[in-house]
């Protein structure tokens, strides 16, 4: 006997004022359209007085159109700015990088091992260098070189490519140059960038020789999305690594690598799923 077709799953982002009876009023629109919630998460951010939610469902009647209209009414009702998301979509993804390629060749081996639930339609890159790693990968590169005579050209056709392929994320992965104020604005809540979190120290070339000069005793990364302020934008994931007097030049840079890789496969695969809100200068992340 063949078996039925499964449930559709979706996923419900929802940001809005907070008050009483939200989450009744979004159980009881997924209960009457013949939901059943898989998981869920929600945050009351008092400082802001903002309330935010994911919820992860099947729809066991395949409502389709009636359920988004139940969500309208219930977006104006709350004054509630909300997404559906089908579970089963891959976002497309355009990859950035320069001359370092140690984020690249992680996110390109946990994307051809299907870790990362995404579509990258090609690696974009100022240098030759990761050619022939991303076509090993059966990904498009585009080599898009940059001068300061360049620079306003070389957007315009970054932002040409994000348009053809209908990009929904852009990842910096160790990609060396400043995005311009208008490229920024752009690529506002769909581009994220790694670095390491020494800054605002050790700014310039060989931050982890400058750290290892230092002595510090802790190496880290952050991933946050892309604005006008550099290296400034809303968090998305930070993490450590212990190190101390034993250690070379080359393996605190060697640690420090590792640290960004894992960071930013962390901020991509929460992108991927739905799980990042955009707070003001900050994020909602549901794990």
């Amino acid at each position: 006997m063949k078996k039925p077709p499964r449930p559709r799953q979706y996923i419900l982002t929802l940001s809005c004022p907070d008050r009483r009876g939200i989450v009744h009023a979004v159980s009881g629109v997924l209960a009457n359209n013949g939901c059943n919630i898989l998981d869920s998460a929600q945050f009351n951010d008092v400082g802001s007085a903002m309330f935010y939610m994911r919820v992860h469902f099947s729809d066991e009647l395949d409502g389709g159109m009636a359920l988004r209209g139940a969500f309208e009414q219930l977006g104006a009702e709350f004054a509630m700015s909300w997404k559906l998301h089908d579970a089963s979509y891959k976002p497309r993804v355009l990859l950035l990088v320069s001359k370092t390629g140690h984020c690249l060749n992680d996110l390109l081996y946990r994307y051809s091992s299907g870790l990362i639930q995404a579509d990258i339609r090609g690696v974009a890159s100022n240098h030759e260098d990761f050619r022939a790693l991303t076509q090993s990968h059966g990904l498009p590169f585009h080599y898009l070189p940059v001068t300061p005579e360049t620079r306003q050209q070389q957007e315009a056709g970054l932002l040409q490519l994000v348009a053809d392929e209908a990009i929904e994320l852009v990842v910096l992965a160790r990609y060396m140059q400043v995005l311009s104020p208008g490229l920024s604005r752009a690529l506002r809540g769909r581009a994220i960038n790694i670095h390491h979190s020494f800054l605002p120290s050790f700014k310039g070339a060989n931050p982890y020789a400058q750290a290892h000069a230092r002595g510090v005793k802790l190496i880290g990364a952050t991933a946050h999305f892309v604005t006008d302020d550099l290296d400034e934008g809303p968090i998305i994931e930070q993490d450590v690594v212990r190190v101390d007097h034993a250690l070379s030049v080359k393996e605190f840079t060697a640690m420090g690598r590792d640290v960004e890789s894992v960071v930013l496969a962390r901020a991509v695969t929460w992108f991927m799923q739905h799980r990042v809100l955009l707070n003001g200068n900050r994020t909602v992340v549901f794990r």
